[in-house]
């Protein structure tokens, strides 16, 4: 008896997705190290406010994503930051989001061009930005990094406190 086209089409179908999807998988926070990390407060300039001109300084950190694993290419990364100040982890104070690694894919034993994410929350003042570092109601920022391979799942791949000095680029 023959096969329905459309019975054949399906079985096609989930023959091509079951093989794509029994490819090698990746685990990112296994498989990726984020090396070279300098982290500080980004001088983002002076905003226009009712009380003045104030200096605005941001959480930034910078760093590499380096495949650790012996012999699998790994591409279609996606990395996102979330900032979060020391006193209250467990609200969310900031975010910003690139791609880590994309299509081209990142080789064994390879490190990514240098990613900067910057909080798009941050710190304004009156003060000078080093004095505003130094402030008495000054909260540090943690900041957690995130990462996604292709569709899969976020997944934590480290945690860093944010330097309390200030960043120019």
């Amino acid at each position: 008896m023959p096969i329905p086209k459309i019975s054949a089409a399906l079985a096609l179908g989930v023959l091509i997705l079951s093989a794509t999807a029994c490819g090698p998988g990746v685990e990112l926070n296994k498989e990726i190290a984020i090396v070279d990390v300098t982290s500080g407060w980004f001088d983002a300039g002076i905003i226009k406010d009712p009380e003045g001109e104030k200096n605005r300084i941001i959480p930034t950190i910078a760093f590499r994503l380096k495949n650790v694993t012996e012999n699998k290419t790994i591409d279609s990364v996606q990395i996102n930051a979330v900032y979060r100040q020391v006193n209250d982890r467990e609200k969310e104070w900031g975010t910003s989001w690139v791609k880590g690694i994309g299509t081209e894919g990142l080789k064994p034993g390879q490190s990514s061009d240098r990613l900067v994410l910057r909080s798009d929350r941050g710190y304004t003042g009156l003060e000078p930005r080093m004095q505003m570092l130094q402030n008495s109601s000054f909260v540090d920022v943690v900041v957690d990094i995130m990462g996604k391979y292709r569709a899969n799942q976020w997944v934590r791949l480290g945690s860093f406190q944010i330097a309390r000095q200030l960043l120019t680029r």
